[in-house]
């Protein structure tokens, strides 16, 4: 096949994965072995920059964009007027092993659009990951995006080559995937994660026992929900998120809000913008649901459906608790500094050392990184000195914004002050 086809096809095929956001880490430790290629470290697999500013990417191609489903929300859906292409098995792992050589990528994102069946797909992904590993040698991150449907016997060996896998449930509620893609059922979707579940259990649990027992996905499984295609409310998909991540052992929950590709009279009339605050406010809820302890029924509930645009969902469940502050930042245990607006967890951790030795005041507090214009209305410390005095949370609220809008358009200046 000529070079010139090669590029068309990745052209294609790189463009129609644009769409999928659930590629973005790993957390494999998958070592090279017998001077092969690549190492996928637990810095994690990322489109983005690391902590210490490495930029780590991946070849973040779809197998085939030909599918047999017509989905309202894809770009892939058959009746869709598009360039199709399709790549061959032993096409992308050249394409992998080359462009790893060039030094372009650290690790392969596989995903596809569905031809002939869910397993006629899900054997030729596994076989990509397999050859990778079994021919080439090839040590670095492998993600594979699981076919809906797919068997059993296919899962289980698709985890033993791939570092994650993840099946997008793409709908959040199940009447609203039975509206878009009538021909999909939810339990082809949950059939795959509960075997990928059961089978990191058991591979664990025989590590223990077998030390040469090989590792099954080890970067665990993870989703991917379309947001504002099907109507569902910010309640309906946290809910959703929250009984995934109980139930399944996720590593993450990906939010994806709804880009129009197509004319389609089952979905909403929205401009061409991408809801990409309210998907910013769905990943806050979702890390202060994994992370700061918050349970979802705190953050959103039958009386509180929508999270509020204009504020982040930390700050507006406080100005909805006032009878929870103000808080002693001497006293009060881990739970509750990490509900204080202005607090992130390294804060928390080190207010937490710190106080051991001292009782803490306003400057501990500042030389820490508290953010005590958001913080200062919420708590107390040594100097006694209690900021919110009878402020109303809708108060607090414009003091807040105001406050926020005043450092934005400082540093605006200084940016533009540096090019005269």
């Amino acid at each position: 096949m000529s070079f010139q086809r090669t590029q068309e096809k990745l052209k294609i095929l790189a463009d129609a994965a644009k769409y999928d956001v659930s590629c973005s880490s790993s957390g494999s430790k998958r070592a090279n072995i017998n001077k092969g290629l690549g190492d996928a470290t637990g810095m994690g697999i990322c489109h983005s920059y690391t902590e210490d500013g490495r930029c780590v990417s991946l070849l973040k191609i779809l197998l085939t964009n030909y599918c047999i489903f017509d989905c309202a929300y894809c770009v892939t859906r058959k009746s869709n007027d598009i360039k199709r292409a399709a790549f061959k098995v032993q096409e992308v792992v050249d394409l992998t092993i080359n462009f790893y050589r060039r030094n372009y990528i650290e690790g392969l994102f596989l995903s596809s659009g569905i031809f002939k069946s869910a397993d006629y797909t899900m054997e030729r992904l596994v076989a990509v990951a397999k050859k990778l590993r079994l021919e080439e040698n090839f040590n670095g991150y492998i993600h594979l995006k699981s076919i809906p449907g797919a068997s059993d016997e296919l899962m289980r060996e698709a985890g033993l080559y791939a570092d994650r896998l993840s099946v997008n449930i793409e709908i959040p509620t199940t009447s609203g995937l039975k509206r878009l893609a009538p021909d999909k059922k939810r339990e082809d979707f949950i059939k795959p994660m509960v075997k990928v579940k059961n089978e990191i259990i058991q591979y664990k649990a025989e590590k223990k026992i077998i030390k040469s027992t090989p590792k099954y996905a080890p970067a665990g499984q993870s989703t991917q929900m379309i947001i504002g295609a099907s109507g569902e409310n910010d309640f309906q998909i946290m809910q959703t998120s929250n009984h995934f991540y109980k139930n399944f052992n996720l590593k993450r929950v990906y939010y994806s809000g709804y880009v129009p590709i197509s004319y389609d009279d089952r979905l909403p009339k929205i401009g061409s913008d991408v809801p990409m605050l309210r998907e910013n406010r769905l990943y806050q809820t979702d890390w202060l649901m994994r992370f700061y302890g918050f349970d979802i029924s705190e953050i959103l509930n039958r009386h509180h459906q929508n999270l509020d645009l204009d504020i982040d969902p930390k700050l507006s469940w406080a100005l909805r608790n006032l009878h929870e502050f103000p808080v002693d930042i001497n006293m009060a245990d881990k739970r509750m500094l990490a509900r204080i607006p202005g607090l992130g967890m390294k804060s928390v951790h080190k207010i937490i050392n710190a106080r051991r030795f001292r009782r803490l005041n306003w400057e501990h507090l500042k030389k820490i990184g508290v953010a005590l214009n958001r913080a200062q209305y919420f708590i107390i410390c040594n100097s006694n000195q209690f900021e919110r005095r009878d402020l109303t949370s809708e108060k607090i609220k414009g003091f807040i914004l105001q406050n926020s809008t005043s450092k934005y358009r400082k540093s605006l200046s200084n940016q533009l002050s540096l090019f005269g």
